[in-house]
């Protein structure tokens, strides 16, 4: 009865403050799920719902055009939707939490309750004058150990041991309990030394999560910017088209003109060199078209379509936002609280704190309190002897124990590069926010210049349209030169293009600045990981 008395007493001191001290150790729960939660409306039928991404299966024919897969109908919703679930550069980017997150269980496994146990058979011969004395037995022993995050080391072990008296001697049974703990009072004292390394870990988590968000911001950014290119080198192709075959007719007309003698033949080189170099614009247009198509395609990694026959249908056209700006230092206030690279660096600052406080911990000597409560029975038997080992056969150790170097240049130096390390994270911090702002500001200067050549290229063209119908008509009444109607077919093409590249410029500019400023993937509905500003 008293040795289940004992034995019940030691597991409940043991049992009761390991679970005190692991009350801060819960494992973080950390969402890594990355998806489209609600597409921002770009058209007036995206704004009732985003479309679907629709696939057309092709016709089955016999014939070669009829067999190529349908064309690949995208939004720009659809195309960042898209990318999330199939890009392979963020199929292996999403991994980088997950691979973080062993690292925290690596460190709270140093908590971990440790058993052992052993067991042994020994035999003894002592020879002493006019008497040989043999003893032998078995023996065993378990134990349980755990090392907690306040500093305190506790072990509770029982054994048992025989010894089978040789000549006929009784055998003598030793059973014994021992609860040991193990507090340390300077070095390694406290919970907060202690979860330094639990703690830097959940932070590489959540440094893994904003790195995560801005790669995925990034991803997002050049697939919407690859979307628009897309759009460009398309509307390229229609008015390069569109100028070739106004320059074969003002060729035809040349000639015609030529034949009934109303214009000399050297006119006709002039028309003639106009198509010859809008068949040059035609084929650098569709090169372009064409390599803007593949690398569409490999952000998007559509399944089952070769990148080298899928062909992509654009459903969105470019159009300018009509809400006015908001104010520079609005942009600016949201980079200093969304930007994952600044979030990050502040997860870096954190955890040199956190290494300072280890480091500053290892300056100080090694003083370790401990105590020994113990119970030993004796018998014949081992259920006797374990029996007895509350029959007051008990011993108490109680002591302390330390060490510290002199010199102590390990810790000295630690502590020394701890501390440059955090004051360097803290000037690099400042220097981040500081080039954090000059981008935003820069972007912001970029996206007025946009909007604003939007309307000059746009009247730029009109102008353009007005001077060449002007120089067609002078040229059918003989008051102008083929060389002049090419040079206004020329501007005219130039401006179209200009205007073109004007509207697709802005909306990038657009797209830069909301990701400079950390806010892209809200304005597109993408719920990612790391959108929460450090403090």
């Amino acid at each position: 009865m008293y040795s289940a008395r004992f034995l019940l007493v030691y597991v409940s001191i043991f049992a009761c403050v390991s679970l005190a001290s692991c009350t801060s150790m819960e494992t973080t729960s950390v969402v890594d799920y990355i998806g489209v939660v609600g597409a921002r409306s770009r058209s007036r039928n995206a704004a009732k719902s985003r479309p679907a991404m629709v696939i057309t299966q092709p016709a089955v024919s016999t014939s070669r055009s009829a067999s190529l897969p349908a064309p690949l109908q995208l939004t720009v919703e659809d195309a960042i939707v898209m990318a999330i679930e199939s890009n392979r550069e963020l199929a292996v980017e999403r991994l980088n939490p997950q691979i973080r997150r062993t690292f925290e269980q690596q460190e709270l496994a140093a908590f971990d309750p440790l058993l052992t146990a052993s067991a042994t058979y020994q035999r003894e011969r002592i020879t002493r004058p006019l008497t040989t004395q043999v003893a032998e037995g078995p023996g065993a022993q378990v134990g349980i150990q755990e090392y907690l995050p306040t500093g305190t080391t506790l072990q509770l072990d029982g054994s048992t041991s025989a010894q089978q008296g040789a000549s006929g001697e009784d055998d003598a049974w030793t059973s014994r309990v021992e609860l040991s703990a193990t507090q340390a009072l300077l070095r390694g004292a406290g919970l907060a030394v202690n979860l330094v390394g639990v703690r830097q870990a959940r932070l590489d988590i959540l440094t893994s999560q904003y790195e995560l968000r801005g790669f995925v911001q990034d991803l997002v950014a050049e697939v919407e910017k690859t979307y628009w290119d897309y759009v460009l080198a398309q509307r390229q192709i229609e008015i390069v088209q569109s100028s070739l075959a106004l320059a074969e007719q003002q060729y035809e007309e040349t000639r015609e003109r030529i034949r009934i003698g109303k214009l000399a033949e050297v006119e006709l080189a002039a028309a003639e060199a106009e198509v010859a170099l809008r068949r040059e614009d035609l084929i650098n247009a569709k090169s372009l078209l064409e390599t803007t198509r593949l690398k569409l395609l490999r952000l998007l990694n559509p399944q089952d379509m070769d990148m080298a026959d899928a062909q992509i249908s654009l459903a969105t056209l470019p159009a300018i936002p009509e809400s006015p700006l908001d104010a520079v230092g609005h942009h600016v206030e949201t980079a200093m609280r969304l930007r994952p690279d600044l979030n990050q660096a502040r997860l870096l600052v954190q955890r040199n704190e956190l290494e300072l406080v280890r480091t500053r911990n290892g300056l100080l000597p090694r003083l370790d309190l401990f105590i020994t409560l113990g119970a030993t029975g004796y018998a014949g038997s081992f259920g006797d002897s374990v029996h007895k080992t509350g029959d007051r056969n008990y011993d108490v150790l109680v002591g302390v124990s330390g060490d510290y170097p002199p010199l102590n240049r390990e810790a000295r130096a630690q502590h020394r590069r701890a501390t440059l390390d955090r004051d360097q994270a803290s000037l690099a911090m400042d220097n981040l926010d500081q080039l954090a702002e000059v981008d935003v500001r820069s972007a912001y200067i970029e996206l007025k210049r946009a909007r604003e050549q939007v309307q000059a290229t746009a009247a730029t063209r009109r102008l353009q349209e007005e001077k060449l119908r002007s120089e067609t008509e002078k040229f059918r009444v003989g008051k102008s030169t083929t060389l002049l109607v090419a040079t206004a077919q020329r501007d005219l093409l130039s401006s179209q293009l200009s205007e073109v590249e004007a509207v697709v410029t802005h909306l990038q500019a657009l797209i830069e600045l909301r990701r400079l400023e950390g806010s892209l993937l809200d304005h597109c509905g993408v719920s990612c990981p790391g959108g929460e500003p450090v403090r």
